[in-house]
């Protein structure tokens, strides 16, 4: 790695380390969070479509307990980088993830289908036209939390 870019690097580190705090996963030196997204939530049974799949993952996961499932994926939820969990319910969870460096922010939702025998999983980027597979990963993180995943 060529010396000056190793420097910067170093250099970012260290910003991050100084903010306040001592740089906590959901602190940042830009915040860039964007509007909430006017599709959150489950509407006639389901999570919204992605708008887009460059800056959007969304996922059925058959189950065969919908309620222990989601049980079972909110402390996946919260011991990810970066989120806070926004809302909870019996069937529902929503959580934004906030990236360190430059405080983009992606909703991430949970929806329990009993009647289907699914969890219905969505991560969304408020901004951007990419978002260089962060959606995707982080679904594939939590499914891997789920007993079989």
């Amino acid at each position: 790695m060529a010396p000056a870019l190793t420097s910067l690097l170093g250099l970012l580190a260290a910003l991050i380390l100084l903010l306040p705090g001592g740089g906590p996963a959901h602190a940042s030196l830009l915040h860039l969070e964007g509007p909430v997204p006017g599709d959150l939530g489950v509407r006639q049974g389901h999570l919204a479509p992605c708008p887009s799949p460059a800056h959007c993952a969304r996922e059925v996961w058959p189950v065969n307990d919908p309620a222990s499932a989601l049980a079972t994926l909110l402390p996946a939820v919260l011991s990810l980088d970066g989120v806070d969990v926004v809302e909870t319910g019996d069937d529902y969870i929503h959580a934004t993830a906030t990236s360190r460096l430059f405080g983009f922010v992606d909703d991430l939702e949970l929806h329990a289908d009993s009647d289907a025998g699914v969890i219905e999983v969505r991560s969304v980027s408020r901004l951007g036209d990419s978002d260089l597979g962060v959606n995707a990963r982080r679904l594939a993180t939590l499914r891997r939390s789920l007993p079989g995943g």
